[in-house]
């Protein structure tokens, strides 16, 4: 059985489709009305997809919808987003983030921003299952299959022809589960993915003002896609103009992160603090 937000997402996507055939347009045609890929039409009209409120305004706008249905639409959209995002079925799929996971590992180019969590391709094992332990519903079981799924498939960082990027603000190295002992070890392995000549670490300090207020965390896969992360789960989205808006804004966030050797020294810094924090609390 479906979760309530998949029922709502299917009942968007039906009145979408109900709209478009009495309009007598093709999904292709609306894509093209409406300025967005082909493929966003179909996954929506399916209930495979959240549209963003920009992406329900063009579509409303390309089937010339009355200001009564569009405000209609409009609602449908934002009960979407009110529902909760459980469903039975599909939790360890939901827990082993295979949304995320997947569109990564087709992708060439991954630039990841984040600014409390750590990326999921950067994360150890210890560091995983407390991610995952925080998720609804969560069951030992589910999380063991989850953190096993998410450590197989960070060996893409290591394949040839693939590049990362990763910015992270200063606040991510200084949100911790666990122990300072999990993070002296999360760090180490920071360090050393760092030194792969394919992945570039960057850190926006706290002594730098940021370009853009951060409100969620997000993943460029290639320049097809962008999942966009919030507390109810992960969605991906393939509209051209939020995937160029979402690299735009990287872009500012990379240009005041630091790289190389100052984001090595700050986390070394980082570093000690927890050994200094790990030795005060065994005292």
């Amino acid at each position: 059985m479906g979760s309530e937000r998949q029922e709502r997402m299917k009942a968007l996507g039906a009145r979408l489709r109900g709209l478009r055939a009495e309009a007598g347009l093709t999904g292709a045609v609306l894509a093209q009305r409406a300025g967005v890929g082909q493929p966003t039409v179909s996954k929506v009209e399916n209930g495979r997809m959240v549209p963003s409120a920009d992406v329900l305004r063009r579509l409303s706008r390309a089937l010339d919808l009355d200001e009564s249905t569009a405000r209609e639409m409009r609602d449908l959209l934002d009960a979407v987003e009110a529902a909760p995002d459980i469903a039975e079925a599909s939790a360890d799929e939901t827990l082993a983030g295979t949304t995320v996971d997947e569109a990564v590992r087709s992708a060439r180019l991954v630039r990841s921003f984040q600014c409390v969590v750590l990326p999921a391709m950067l994360q150890s094992a210890e560091y995983a299952r407390h991610v995952f332990e925080s998720a609804p519903n969560s069951t030992p079981e589910a999380v063991g299959r989850a953190v096993a799924a998410r450590v197989e498939r960070q060996s893409v960082l290591y394949e040839p022809g693939r590049e990362s990027a990763f910015v992270l603000t200063e606040a991510v190295l200084r949100t911790w589960p666990g122990s300072p002992a999990l993070m002296l070890a999360q760090l180490d392995r920071l360090l050393a993915v760092d030194s792969l000549t394919s992945v570039r670490i960057g850190v926006i300090p706290w002594r730098r003002a940021v370009p853009v207020m951060p409100r969620h965390g997000f993943t460029l896969c290639d320049r097809r896609a962008v999942v966009v992360e919030t507390f109810r789960g992960e969605r991906v989205v393939d509209d051209s103009a939020e995937v160029a808006a979402h690299e735009e804004t990287f872009s500012r966030f990379e240009e005041a992160a630091i790289f190389g050797i100052e984001a090595r020294e700050l986390l070394l810094r980082v570093m000690q603090e927890f050994r200094d924090l790990e030795g005060s609390t065994t005292r």
